[in-house]
């Protein structure tokens, strides 16, 4: 089985737009070692072996975990695999997540990112959150700093607004935005419409549907019957044919959902079945 969604540049590198978001391999709550370990790294392996290329991961999953287990399930890592990490929030404790943007604390975290997964350059380092009490030009001054340095190739936002787009790309140029956003949570609409119209790669993360479209006999599952699909391929599917700069991060800690997901890619949904989704 392969996959092929379409592709997106991102500095330079042209990746699938269907990813794999690593969060979900990390312990409960986001915290500690996966539930199962051997299954965690086959599912970095396979994800890789279905021609994934864009691999999500951030220093607080775990907190440090995750990259640690990517590192240990991919390194030597394959020509092309692009390998996303963020910095800026922190985890003092399970369920608790705090914003430090300070900028002494984001070189550092690059540095220590850099380490733990075994690179030389991150191809994509995103602000995780920006931090309230520390000037937003400050914060991504520091990571143009780094980009220029050669330890990080582009810089990403996550959870922001537009102004807060505009105004971190007087700058620094901006890659990509992570915000969440799905069928069922439309939040980010504008940013989205925005990112599309500038160039810019718009990464929705919680990337399946729930609620009420998605609930059983709703628009979600209507149409996943109509086209032989899950309600979570149609959700993967909606989001490939939202925009051409969409590049859903379906995460999972097994190998079974992951090549379930990955199967949205060969999707097919029609434009009125579009509309129907809304």
């Amino acid at each position: 089985m392969s996959y092929s969604p379409g592709t997106f540049t991102v500095g330079g590198k042209n990746v699938r737009r269907l990813g794999f978001g690593a969060m979900s391999l990390t312990g409960p709550g986001v915290w500690g070692p996966p539930r199962d370990h051997d299954e965690a790294v086959r599912v970095l392996r396979r994800a890789v072996e279905l021609g994934v290329d864009l691999i999500d991961t951030a220093d607080s999953y775990g907190p440090y975990v995750n990259e640690e287990l990517i590192r240990e399930a991919l390194h030597p890592y394959p020509e092309g695999l692009l390998i996303a990490t963020k910095a800026g929030f922190v985890r003092p404790r399970p369920g608790q997540w705090e914003p430090v943007g300070r900028p002494a604390y984001l070189r550092q975290e690059v540095e220590m990112s850099l380490r733990r997964l075994g690179l030389d350059r991150i191809d994509l380092l995103q602000l995780h959150r920006i931090d309230p009490v520390v000037p937003l030009e400050d914060q991504v001054g520091e990571l143009r700093a780094l980009r220029d340095e050669g330890k990080i190739g582009s810089v990403g936002l996550s959870e922001v607004s537009v102004e807060e787009l505009e105004r971190a790309r007087r700058v620094v140029e901006i890659a990509t935005v992570q915000n969440r956003y799905n069928l069922t949570l439309r939040v980010s609409e504008g940013v989205l419409e925005h990112c599309e119209k500038e160039g810019i790669g718009f990464i929705p993360y919680s990337p399946i549907a729930k609620g009420r479209l998605a609930e059983p006999g709703g628009p979600v599952d209507h149409v996943a019957q109509a086209v032989g699909a899950t309600p979570a391929q149609v959700s993967l599917a909606w989001l490939l044919a939202r925009s051409p700069v969409t590049m859903p991060i379906p995460g999972t800690s097994t190998v079974a959902h992951l090549e379930e997901n990955l199967a949205a890619s060969a999707v097919s949904l029609t434009a009125e079945q579009v509309r129907e989704l809304g």
